[in-house]
C-alpha cells in the first residue's frame, strides 16, 4: 500500500508576478528601506527594486483589497475580503505579523488608513453600512464604530493637522467625522453652490482645516471646514483614483493615464503622462480599449510610484520624467486559464482573457515577450520541440505561434465553443484539441495541422487531456466525471481496458484516476479541482483547486483522503499548475485575481538541511490544517480519551434561554396570574456537603489554596474543602456544569469556566467565595480549559465552540486581550508562558501550537515533530523555551521553542496530569501511578501506587479500585493531591500512607437515591454499576459500596432499615441486606428498566416493583413471591407511593397520567380527585394530581419536573427538574404555578429528592453531574431574620397594582425621534391656520386622565417645508443664536435639578438643551450638542472632575449611528463636550449616575429589556450590560462610596447589583421577613450609613 503520510518535501513561494490594480487604489508605496509595498491576490509584496528581490506576507487567507502604510513606513496594515474578514498589521522588513484585528467587519475591509502618530487605525467595512471603525491596533481593540454611509465609501483619511477627526468620501457625498468618546459623530460636506453634488473618489488633508478631494468628472474640490471652498476644474480629464501627500505637495493620478503634481498650495507644478510611453500595455484592444488607468500614486523625493488599472507599476524619476521605468507587469483583468510550460528551458506561457499571451522567464523572474490576440485565451501548449505554441481561444478557435518571435503559423476555428485544454503528442507529430462540444479533435502537425480525427466519446465538455509516451493513446477527464481512452490518431474509444494496463503516460494533468483517488477529500464532488502535474522523478503530486490552496501530495495516491501540505496566497479559484521542464519550480494562476506565482520546490534532502532556518511564519500553516495529522488516521486512540473526545456538552435549553421562554409563555398566563396563587414556603435549605469530584472528563483541576484547604470543582459548584473539619465551602456563582478549574500564582483566586450558550469564566475568591470579575460574550458551548499568567494578570480560555477558540484576557479589567481559532479537534490544556506572558501553548487531539500574542490576534505554529500525537497535558519547564507534554501514549515529550528535542518514556497508557515543581515534576496517568522526577526527566525519582492497601485510617470512604486513572495532580503543604476518575480525592503523604478525603459516584447518570428510616444514612445506585451507601452525620463519608453486575435507577430501604431494594437496568431487582449489601433475593421478570421500587409501610410486607414497560409487580416479600401485577399503564413508569395501610399505590407514568392499584393483587381503581386529597399517604414521590397542580413551572413543554418529595411533617414539597433546579413550594400546591424558592447547584437534570427521617436534611442527586448533596433544612420556626439564598418565581404577582397616575402615564409614554420628523414620520394633529375653533379645558388636557394628548410629540409642521437642502443651492441667510429658553422637564423626569459652584448656579434640562441658570445675574447658558429631548441629568461629585455633566437623550435603534441614542458628558462651565458615548440603548437614556471615583457611568435604557450600562466614559469604552428588568426602570444609582455596586428601583422591583470585571450580577430585593410588606413600584433610591 501506497505511503499515507504528507510528503517530506515542500513549496516555497519565490516570486509573484503581478499588482492588483483593479477595483482598488492607493495601494502602492515606498517604505522606510526604499522597498516597495503591494498586494496581489492574497499576498502582501515587498519589492526590492535594487536587487531584485521580493518577501511575502503570508497572513490573509483571501483576496486582499487595502493597504495602508504606517507613518514611521516600516509597517504595512492590510485588510481582506472574506465572510470573517480580518485586517493584519505587518512588518514589511520581517515580513512579521504585529496584530491582527478581527470580529467587527463583515464583507470586506475597503479603505484603512492610519492616523499622524500612528497609533489609531481606521478601517471602513463593505457591509451593507460601510462601518467605519477606530482601533488601537497595538492591542487590537475597537474604540469606536459608526454606519459610515448607505453608499460605498471609496476613501477615508485622517486629518493630520487636527487630533480626533477624520474625511471619509465616497459615493455622492463627503464626510466630515469627529471622534470623542466611543462616538463617531458625522458632519455631512455641503456642496452649496460652488460644485456639484458628486461622487469622491479620494481626498488629502491639509492645514487650517482644508481638505482637498478629487471627484469622478476630474474636478478637485477643495473644502474648508464641511463648506466647498472652490474647485479646479479639470485637473485631470475623467475621475481622480489617487491622491497623495507628502513633503513637497500633492500628487493625483486619474482614469486619463497621467499623473500629476501639485505645491502645498494645490498649484500645478508638473504632469507625467504614462499614455505615450513605449513600454505600457498599450495596444487597439477593440471595443475595450479604456487606455491606461492610473490607481495608485506615491511620490516620494524625486520618485514616483504608479500603479494602473491593468496590473502594472511605473517608477518615475522626477526630473527625467518622460522616461518612466516599468518595474512590475501582470495580466490584466479577466480570468486567467491558460498555462504552459518551455519543454526545455525555464519558461512559462500564460494567456488570458485580456486577450494577452505572455512569456515569463522563470529564472529573471520577468516579462520576456507579450502578443495580444483577437480573442480571449483559454489555454496553451508548447510542441515537443518548443518551436511552437499553440494557443485555444474562447470561441473555438485555436491559433499556433512561433516560440521565436511570436508569428502566427496557423488560426483554425472548427469548434464555436470555448477551447479548454489542448496538447502536442510526446513525438510531437499531432496535436489534440479538446473543446466544450464535448470532443477532442486530433490534428497533424506536420500536415499544417489539418485535422486527422476526432474522439466523440464524452457527453460532457473536456477538463484534461494526457497522451502516453508512445503517442498511440489518448486519455481524457469531462466535466461529468468520467475518464475515456481513445487509439491516436484515428480517434476511436478503446472499451478493451485490458490493452490500457500496460500503457504509460508522458504527463498526468487529469483529475481522475487510480493513481489520484487521493487528491479527492472522502466527501467531495469531482469539480472542486481545477488541475493536477504529477512530478515523477520525485514522486510528487501538485494540485490546484477552487478554494486557493496548492496542495503537494505523494505520487501515486491511492486511497481518498490523503494526507498533504497545503500552500495559501492565492485567494480565489486556481485554474492551472503546472512543473517546469526540470522539476525545479512549480507555477500556479489565480483564475479572479488574474496573477501568476512561482513556487520554489525543495525536495527532502534540501528541507532537511533548512530545518534549523525558521520556518516562515503563516496564520494557516503552510502544514495543511485537515490533514493535522500528518500520519495515517488510524493512530490507536486511548478508549478514555476516545469517550472523552466524544462527549459534547450542547444542551437542548439552556439556562440562559429561560426569560425568552417565559416571555413566550407569558401569554398563556395572564388569566393565571390574575388568582392567587400559593405562596412560597417559610422554611429555607442550604447546601451543606456535596459527594463528588469530576475526573472522568476534566483534567488538573484540583488545587490548594493558600491557607491549606483544597478547591475543585464539581457540578455547577465550586467547592472549597476544609479537610482539618472535614466542612465544605461553595462559590454557586455558576448556573451549569463546571469544566475547568485554574488557580491564581497566589493561590487565593481561583477561575472557573462553565457550559452555556455564552458560557462566563467566574474568577473567585477561596476565602469570601465572592465573584471578583465574570468574563462572558466570547465563548459558546463550554469552556474547557484555563490557565493564569504567572503574574497573575492574564488568563487564557479554550472554548467548546467548533474551532476551539482561545481567548487572552485581562481579567480584571474584564477585557479581551486576543483571539484565535485554535484547532478543529478538541484542545485539552492551554498554559501561558512563565516568563513571557505573551506567548502560550495549547495542546489536545493531535495537536501542539505554540502562540504568541499579535493585537487582537494570535499567531500559532504547530510543534515540529514527525507524527502529531494527541497531548493530554503540557507544562513550561526551567527557562522560557523548555516545555514538556504528556501524551497519550505515555510519553513525555520535551521540547525546545517548537522543536521535539526527545522524548522518555513516563507511564503505561495516557499522562493524564502533571505538575511543575521548583526542581523537578511529577505526573500521573491512567495506570494509576503518581511519579516525581527531576528537572530534566532523566530520572524517575520516586513513584507512588494508589492501592487499597496503602489507605490510610482516617479516609473518608473507600477505594472502589485499585490503581484508578489519575486525572489531577497537585503539590503543597508536603503532600501530593491527587483526583482520579473515578471520582476519588486522595492525599498521597510523602512517605507513602494515602488519605481519601472526598469521593462521589464515577461517570454514568446517578438516579436511585434513599434515605433510611431512622438513622442519618442513605443510599445511592446509579449507572456506574456501584451501590452505595453514605453517612449523613458529620464524618460524610462512604460507609459502603458494592459493585453489581447491571447500573440501577432505583432504591428503597425496608420499614425496619434492616433490608434494601435496588432495581436494576436490565430488569432485574435485587434485595440485600443493608448493613453489609450481601444478596438475600433477585429476581428477573421485566426487561425493560426497573424505575421504581418501594417497600409497602408498616411491616414492610410487601415490595412494588415498576418498570420500564409499564407494570408494576407487587411481591411478597416474607415469601418472595410475585402476588399480583398491575396492569392498564400505556406507558413507561415513573413514580409510585403507597397509602399508609399499605392497601393502595398510586403510580405517574411518562405519559403524564395518574392511576391507582389495590393491593396485593393490583387491581386498577378509579378514585375521584377529592378523594384523592383525602387518602393518607405514607410518601408523596409522584409529581402528578391536584395537590402538586402547583409544582409544574411555566415553560413546562420544556422541563419536565423528575422527582418530588414531601417532608414527614407535610409542610413542604421538594422538587427536582430538568434544568438542575432543587424547588421548594408549600404544600399542598394547588392551583397553577405556585411560588417557590429555587435553589441552583445541579448542573443538568436533577433526577431525585429525598428528605431524611427527621426533616433535618434534604438529599439531592443529579443525573450528569453524579454528584449526592446534602442541604440543611431550615424550618420556619427556626429562622431568624436572615437572608434568603433562594430566587424569586417566575411570574411576578399582578396583585398589587395602585399605581399613581402619574406613574402610570410615565410608564407608558413612547419616546420617538423629533429631531428628524420633518418628512419622516407621520403627523396628527391639526395645522394652526386649520383649526377650527379655540379646544376646551378638558380636551386639552385629554378627557381620560392619564392618558396621552392625541397630538404627536413631533414639532407642529411648517407649512411649506423646506425637505433636505443638500443639493438645493440656497444659502441661509443668517444664522440664529440661542437667547433664553422657558421651561424646565419634570413632567417625566426626576432627579435633575442640582446645584454647581457651591449653589451660585444651578443646572436642569429642557427639550434637547442642557442649561445652566446663573442665581446672581440670572444669565442662562446652554449646551446644544444634543439631538433630541434630554431625559436625564446628572453630576459627577467625585473633586477631581468638578461640573462635569451626564446627560443621557432620547433616540431609535442602537445601532450606533448618529440618530442612535447617546450620552454626552459635558463640562458645564466651558459647554465643551468631554465625551460622547453611542449607545445600544434603543429608545433612549432614562438615567445616568456616577460612581463613588466619577470615573464609572451609569446608564439605563428605555429599550423592552430595560438594559443597564456600565462605561469607562473618558475613554468612552463599555465596561458592562445586561437586561435590566421586564419593567420599566426609573432610577439607578451607584452607591455613594463605591465603584461596584449600585441599585436600581422601578416598577415593582428593587435590585441590587455588583460590578464584576466584565459582568453585572444582580440580587432581588426581598421583602418576605416584613409582615404584609408588597413590592411596590419604587420612584427613588437614597442611601444611608451603615449603623
Amino acid at each position: 500500500m501506497a505511503d499515507r503520510t504528507a510528503p517530506n518535501c515542500h513549496l516555497r513561494l519565490e516570486w509573484v508576478y503581478g499588482y492588483r490594480g483593479h477595483q482598488c487604489r492607493n495601494n502602492l508605496y515606498y517604505t522606510a528601506a526604499k522597498e516597495i509595498v503591494y498586494f496581489v491576490a492574497g499576498v502582501g509584496v515587498v519589492y526590492n527594486t535594487r536587487e531584485h528581490k521580493q518577501k511575502f506576507y503570508l497572513g490573509h487567507n483571501d483576496d486582499i483589497i487595502s493597504l495602508a502604510l504606517h507613518p514611521e513606513r516600516v509597517l504595512v496594515a492590510t485588510g481582506q475580503v472574506g465572510k470573517e474578514p480580518y485586517i493584519c498589521v505587518w512588518d514589511s522588513y520581517t515580513v512579521q505579523t504585529v496584530s491582527i484585528l478581527k470580529d467587527v467587519h463583515t464583507h470586506g475591509i475597503a479603505c484603512l488608513a492610519f492616523d499622524l502618530e500612528g497609533q489609531c487605525l481606521v478601517s471602513v467595512g463593505l457591509d451593507s453600512k460601510n462601518t467605519i471603525c477606530v482601533w488601537d491596533w497595538r492591542r487590537g481593540k475597537v474604540l469606536a464604530a459608526a454606519p459610515g454611509h448607505t453608499d460605498r465609501i471609496f476613501d477615508i483619511s485622517w486629518d493630520l493637522y487636527q487630533p480626533s477627526k477624520l474625511v471619509s468620501c465616497g459615493v455622492k457625498h463627503i464626510k466630515f467625522w469627529s471622534l470623542c468618546g466611543n462616538a463617531l459623530t458625522p458632519k455631512r460636506g455641503v456642496f452649496g453652490k460652488t460644485g456639484d453634488l458628486q461622487t469622491i473618489l479620494c481626498l488629502a488633508c491639509a492645514k487650517d482645516e482644508v481638505t482637498y478631494s478629487g471627484a469622478l468628472n476630474g474636478d478637485i474640490y477643495v473644502w474648508k471646514g464641511i463648506n466647498l471652498m472652490r474647485t479646479v476644474q479639470g485637473a485631470h480629464g475623467s475621475g481622480i483614483f489617487s491622491m497623495n501627500a507628502c513633503e513637497e505637495g500633492f500628487a493625483t493620478g486619474g482614469r486619463d493615464g497621467c499623473v500629476r503634481l501639485w505645491d502645498l498650495n494645490f498649484k500645478p507644478i508638473t504632469v507625467i503622462d504614462l499614455r505615450e510611453t513605449d513600454q505600457g500595455y498599450k495596444v487597439a484592444r477593440g471595443e475595450n480599449s479604456r487606455g491606461l488607468s492610473v490607481r495608485s500614486v506615491c511620490w516620494r523625493g524625486d520618485h514616483i510610484l504608479v500603479g494602473t488599472q491593468d496590473s502594472e507599476i511605473f517608477e518615475v524619476v522626477v526630473h527625467d520624467r518622460n522616461k518612466p521605468f516599468l518595474i512590475m507587469q501582470g495580466h490584466c483583468e479577466g480570468e486567467l486559464w491558460a498555462l504552459a510550460v518551455h519543454p526545455t528551458k525555464p519558461l512559462a506561457m500564460t494567456g488570458s482573457d485580456d486577450r494577452s499571451v505572455r512569456i515569463w522567464s522563470l529564472i529573471d523572474h520577468a516579462l520576456i515577450a507579450r502578443c495580444n490576440m483577437e480573442e480571449p485565451i483559454r489555454c496553451a501548449a508548447v510542441s515537443t520541440d518548443g518551436i511552437h505554441l499553440a494557443l485555444g481561444m474562447k470561441d473555438g478557435s485555436f491559433t499556433v505561434l512561433r516560440v521565436r518571435d511570436m508569428t502566427e503559423v496557423v488560426h483554425i476555428k472548427d469548434r464555436k465553443e470555448a477551447i479548454h485544454e489542448l496538447k502536442y503528442s510526446p513525438d510531437g507529430a499531432h496535436l489534440a484539441v479538446g473543446s466544450n462540444e464535448n470532443s477532442v479533435d486530433i490534428y497533424g502537425v506536420v500536415q499544417r495541422y489539418k485535422k486527422v480525427g476526432e474522439c466523440i466519446g464524452s457527453s460532457s465538455f473536456i477538463t484534461h487531456m494526457d497522451w502516453s509516451t508512445d503517442s498511440k493513446y489518448l486519455q481524457t477527464n469531462d466535466g461529468s466525471g468520467r475518464r475515456l481512452f481513445y487509439r491516436m490518431p484515428s480517434g476511436k474509444e478503446v472499451t478493451n481496458r485490458e490493452e490500457l494496463k500496460l500503457v504509460q503516460w508522458a504527463s498526468w494533468t487529469c483529475v481522475l484516476g487510480p493513481e489520484v483517488n487521493g487528491i479527492w477529500p472522502k466527501y467531495s464532488d469531482i469539480n472542486d479541482i481545477n488541475s493536477v502535474d504529477a512530478n515523477f522523478n520525485n514522486q510528487v503530486l501538485v494540485t490546484a483547486d477552487d478554494y486557493g490552496l496548492v496542495k503537494l501530495m505523494r505520487y501515486p495516491c491511492i486511497k481518498k483522503g490523503a494526507k498533504f501540505k497545503k500552500y495559501l496566497g492565492h485567494s480565489a479559484h486556481i485554474t492551472n499548475a503546472r512543473w517546469s521542464h526540470d522539476y525545479q519550480w512549480v507555477i500556479t494562476i489565480g483564475g479572479a485575481d488574474h496573477s501568476v506565482f512561482q513556487w520554489k520546490f525543495v525536495s527532502e534532502r534540501k528541507s532537511k538541511e533548512a530545518l534549523h532556518i525558521a520556518p516562515q511564519e503563516t496564520l494557516a500553516d503552510s502544514n495543511s490544517e485537515e490533514s493535522d495529522s500528518d500520519q495515517s488516521d488510524v493512530p490507536e486512540m486511548d478508549s478514555e480519551i476516545e469517550q472523552e473526545t466524544q462527549l459534547t456538552y450542547r444542551r437542548q435549553v439552556y439556562k440562559e434561554d429561560l426569560p425568552q421562554l417565559k416571555e413566550q409563555c407569558k401569554e398563556k398566563h395572564r388569566s393565571m396570574a390574575m388568582k392567587k396563587r400559593e405562596q412560597a414556603p417559610g422554611s429555607c435549605i442550604k447546601l451543606h456537603f456535596i459527594h463528588g469530584y469530576r475526573g472522568y472528563d476534566c483534567r488538573s483541576n484540583l488545587f490548594y489554596t493558600q491557607t491549606g484547604e483544597i478547591v475543585y470543582h464539581v457540578a455547577a459548584v465550586g467547592v472549597v474543602y476544609n479537610r482539618q473539619q472535614n466542612t465544605q465551602r461553595f462559590y454557586m456563582g455558576h448556573n451549569d456544569d463546571i469544566l475547568c478549574l485554574a488557580i491564581h500564582p497566589l493561590k487565593d483566586f481561583v477561575a472557573t469556566g462553565q457550559v452555556g450558550r455564552d458560557c462566563p469564566l467566574h474568577i473567585w475568591d477561596t476565602e469570601t467565595l465572592k465573584p471578583l470579575s465574570v468574563l462572558k460574550g466570547f465563548h459558546q458551548h463550554g469552556v474547557c480549559a484555563l490557565d493564569f499568567s504567572a503574574d497573575g494578570k492574564r488568563l487564557a480560555s479554550v472554548g467548546l465552540d467548533d474551532n476551539h477558540t482561545i481567548v487572552l484576557w485581562d481579567w480584571r479589567k474584564g477585557e479581551k486581550l486576543s483571539a484565535m481559532r485554535g484547532s478543529k479537534d478538541k484542545i485539552f490544556v492551554v498554559k501561558i508562558n512563565p516568563y513571557l506572558p505573551d506567548k502560550l501553548i495549547s495542546a489536545g487531539v493531535k495537536h501542539m501550537k505554540f502562540w504568541h500574542k499579535a493585537g487582537g490576534g494570535l499567531i500559532g505554529r504547530k510543534g515540529n515533530m514527525g507524527k502529531t500525537e494527541t497531548m493530554m497535558c503540557a507544562v513550561y519547564g526551567w527557562s522560557e523555551e523548555m516545555v514538556f507534554s504528556g501524551t497519550c501514549t505515555g510519553d513525555i515529550c520535551i521540547w525546545r521553542d517548537m522543536f521535539l528535542m526527545k522524548t522518555v518514556k513516563a507511564h503505561d497508557g495516557p499522562v493524564f496530569s502533571m505538575h511543575a515543581l521548583e526542581k523537578g515534576f511529577v505526573t500521573g496517568g491512567k495506570d494509576g501511578i503518581v511519579a516525581l522526577w527531576d528537572d530534566t526527566f532523566e530520572r524517575c525519582l520516586k513513584t507512588y501506587a494508589i492501592k487499597r492497601a496503602v489507605l490510610a485510617p482516617g479516609s473518608k470512604g473507600l477505594l472502589l479500585e485499585d490503581n484508578p486513572s489519575i486525572r489531577a495532580i497537585s503539590l503543597g503543604h508536603g503532600h501530593i493531591l491527587v483526583g482520579t476518575k473515578n471520582g476519588e480525592i486522595l492525599e498521597v503523604d510523602k512517605s507513602g500512607p494515602i488519605t481519601l478525603l472526598v469521593q462521589g459516584h464515577m461517570e454514568g447518570e446517578v438516579w436511585g437515591l434513599a434515605t433510611h428510616p431512622h438513622l442519618p444514612l442513605c443510599a445511592t445506585v446509579s449507572d456506574d454499576k456501584t451501590l452505595r451507601i453514605w453517612d449523613l452525620s458529620p464524618s460524610h463519608c462512604m460507609l459502603a459500596v458494592r459493585k453489581l453486575r447491571k447500573g440501577g435507577r432505583c432504591c428503597c430501604f425496608s420499614p425496619d432499615g434492616k433490608a434494601l431494594a435496588v432495581g436494576l437496568n436490565d430488569g432485574s431487582f435485587l434485595i440485600v441486606n443493608a448493613d453489609t449489601l450481601e444478596d438475600l433475593v433477585s429476581f428477573h421478570h421485566r426487561k425493560d428498566i426497573i424505575s421504581d421500587i418501594k417497600f409497602s409501610p408498616g411491616a414492610g410486607k410487601y415490595l412494588a416493583v415498576a418498570s420500564g414497560d409499564s407494570f408494576v409487580d407487587i411481591y411478597n416479600v416474607m415469601s418472595s413471591k410475585r402476588v399480583g401485577v398491575c396492569k392498564g399503564c400505556l406507558n413507561y413508569i415513573t413514580h409510585l407511593d403507597w397509602d399508609k395501610r399499605g392497601k393502595l399505590l398510586q403510580v405517574n407514568t411518562a405519559a403524564k397520567e395518574q392511576f391507582f392499584f389495590e393491593a396485593p393483587r393490583g387491581k386498577r381503581q378509579t378514585i375521584p380527585a377529592t378523594e384523592v386529597e383525602k387518602i393518607d399517604w405514607s410518601t408523596w414521590t409522584c409529581v402528578l394530581g391536584p395537590s402538586v397542580e402547583g409544582i409544574w413551572p411555566v415553560i413546562s413543554e420544556v422541563t419536565e419536573v423528575t422527582a418530588a418529595c414531601l417532608s414527614n411533617d407535610r409542610r413542604v414539597l421538594a422538587t427536582g427538574d430538568d434544568l438542575g433546579y432543587v424547588k421548594l413550594f408549600r404544600y399542598p400546591v394547588k392551583g397553577k404555578y405556585a411560588k417557590f424558592k429555587r435553589y441552583v447547584a445541579h448542573s443538568t437534570h436533577v433526577t431525585n429528592v429525598r428528605w431524611t427521617h427527621d426533616d433535618s436534611l434534604l438529599v439531592t442527586v443529579g443525573g450528569g453531574d453524579t454528584c449526592l448533596m446534602i442541604w440543611a433544612h431550615e424550618p420556619e420556626s427556626l429562622r431568624e431574620f436572615k437572608l434568603c439564598d433562594s430566587e424569586e418565581s417566575d411570574i411576578e404577582s399582578e396583585d398589587d397594582g395602585g399605581y399613581d397616575s402619574d406613574v402610570t402615564r410615565e410608564n407608558e409614554i413612547n419616546y420617538t425621534i423629533k429631531a428628524l420628523s420633518t418628512n419622516i414620520r407621520p403627523m396628527t394633529g391639526v395645522k394652526p391656520h386649520l383649526q377650527l375653533k379655540e379646544p376646551s379645558v378638558d380636551e386639552r388636557q385629554g378627557v381620560v386622565r392619564g392618558s396621552r394628548p392625541p397630538v404627536s410629540r413631533a414639532l407642529p409642521q411648517p407649512e411649506k417645508l423646506q425637505t433636505n437642502n443638500v443639493g438645493k443651492k440656497k444659502r441661509p441667510i443668517e444664522d440664529l443664536v440661542l437667547e433664553l429658553v422657558f421651561g424646565y422637564r419634570g413632567n417625566d423626569c426626576r432627579n435633575n435639578v442640582h446645584y454647581l459652584n457651591e449653589g451660585a448656579d444651578i443646572i436642569y434640562h429642557t427639550a434637547s438643551v442642557g442649561i445652566v441658570l446663573n442665581l446672581t445675574t440670572s444669565c442662562q447658558s446652554f449646551y446644544v450638542e444634543h439631538s433630541d429631548d434630554i431625559l436625564c441629568l446628572t453630576i459627577n461629585q467625585h473633586p477631581k472632575f468638578p461640573n462635569v455633566v451626564a446627560t443621557g437623550q432620547v433616540g431609535d435603534t442602537g445601532d450606533m449611528s448618529a440618530t442612535s441614542p447617546s450620552i454626552h458628558v459635558w463640562d458645564a462651565m466651558t459647554k465643551q463636550t468631554l465625551s460622547v458615548l453611542r449607545c445600544f440603548h434603543s429608545g433612549g437614556v432614562c438615567s445616568v449616575s456616577f460612581s463613588a471615583t466619577g470615573k464609572l457611568l451609569l446608564s439605563v435604557g428605555l429599550d423592552p429589556e430595560h438594559t443597564i450600562a456600565v462605561w469607562k466614559w473618558q475613554e468612552g469604552a463599555k465596561v458592562a450590560s445586561r437586561m435590566g428588568h421586564t419593567q420599566r426602570i426609573f432610577v439607578a444609582e451607584f452607591r455613594p462610596d463605591s465603584d461596584t455596586h449600585f441599585v436600581s428601583v422601578g416598577i415593582k422591583h428593587v435590585r441590587f447589583w455588583t460590578l464584576a470585571g466584565r459582568a453585572l450580577l444582580c440580587k432581588k430585593g426581598v421583602l418576605s421577613s416584613i409582615e404584609d410588606a408588597r413590592m411596590q413600584t419604587m420612584l427613588s433610591v437614597a442611601f444611608g450609613a451603615v449603623p
